[in-house]
């Protein structure tokens, strides 16, 4: 009787341990599809892959200007804040470009370097434009991002999605698709055990 419990037992958590793995199996693959449609396309897409030095050469604020928040923003949503332009001299060319925060930055608004993500108090968003301006002026020489083809002559300061953070963002997914072939495997190892010795 007790051999029967014990037996049962065991299947019932073979079994949720089954389930467990080709739950984590299946989160994973879903994780690796959703990374696949969303970051990689915008990893791949980008242009600015080499790193090289810049150098400051000037950063003015202009007068204010006009910029939806977002893509197909309506009317209400635009905002204005004051537009920051910084030149740079690439080294690796010697080429006077112009510089922008992000990719993001230059499909947003060409005309400025740095465009705020939008706040209700102006006065916010002018003294965070001024201590950018600031800043830039503080730290002439800095790593930057350009492209070697050659089709964009503007660069950025900082990528969207670096090589780093893209092997980040497939870390989890891996971890987890191991762990659950993991447990499949030392499932099936446990199941081959049990018949091996009943049939001994």
């Amino acid at each position: 009787m007790m051999g029967k419990k014990l037996v049962t037992a065991q299947k019932r958590g073979e079994t949720r341990a089954l389930c467990l793995g080709l739950g984590m199996v299946a989160c994973s693959m879903m994780m690796y599809f959703f990374i696949g449609i969303t970051i990689v396309p915008f990893y791949t897409k980008s242009v600015w892959t080499t790193e090289t030095v810049c150098k400051v050469l000037k950063a003015n604020i202009k007068d204010k200007v006009f910029c939806p928040n977002s893509k197909g923003s309506e009317d209400e949503e635009i905002f204005p804040y004051p537009c920051l332009q910084v030149w740079v001299n690439l080294t690796a060319s010697g080429q006077e470009v112009m510089l922008y925060q992000t990719e993001d930055t230059l499909e947003r608004n060409p005309k400025c370097s740095y465009v705020p993500d939008k706040l209700e108090n102006s006065k916010e968003v002018k003294a965070q434009v001024e201590k950018i301006a600031s800043n830039f002026k503080k730290y002439q020489t800095f790593p930057c991002y350009y492209d070697p083809g050659g089709t964009q002559t503007n660069v950025i300061l900082s990528r969207l999605y670096p090589s780093k953070g893209l092997l980040f963002a497939f870390l989890w997914p891996t971890l987890m698709f191991t762990g659950g072939c993991l447990i499949i495997v030392l499932v099936k190892i446990s199941q081959y055990v049990s018949v091996l010795s009943a049939w001994q």
